[in-house]
């Protein structure tokens, strides 16, 4: 089974940075999507950031500019640079992956294997 695990999470103040990390384990895919996605509570999980086995990033129009995803293989981990963070960033953050696939999707339906989540909070 493929494992996720996320770390990084925390609270800082607005105009601050973060930078969650998630580490995979078992995820031998030769072409695959891995994302960034967040979640408050009474909303719906959305899509912050993915990345294609190409590096082909997408981002979720609010993050553009702030945020960088990027994947280090070598260490089999998953990266997502949060910068000039506000309010409205507080979320529990997870880190997902596709099984292979010829391209990135933002659904959810898209990703089988999620992390346990990990919680940033940003005070004003």
């Amino acid at each position: 089974q493929v494992q996720l695990v996320e770390s990084g999470g925390g609270s800082v103040q607005a105009g601050g940075s973060l930078k969650l990390s998630c580490v995979y384990f078992r995820y031998t895919y030769s072409t695959t999507c891995m994302g960034w996605f967040r979640q408050t509570p009474g909303k719906e999980r959305e899509a912050v950031a993915t990345i294609y086995t190409d590096g082909v990033t997408n981002y979720k129009d609010s993050v553009k500019g702030r945020f960088t995803i990027s994947k280090d293989a070598a260490k089999n981990t998953l990266y997502l640079q949060m910068n000039e963070l506000n309010s409205e960033d507080t979320a529990s953050y997870y880190c997902a992956a596709t099984g292979g696939t010829s391209k990135c999707y933002s659904d959810l339906v898209w990703f089988p294997f999620w992390g346990q989540g990990t919680q940033v909070t940003v005070s004003s």
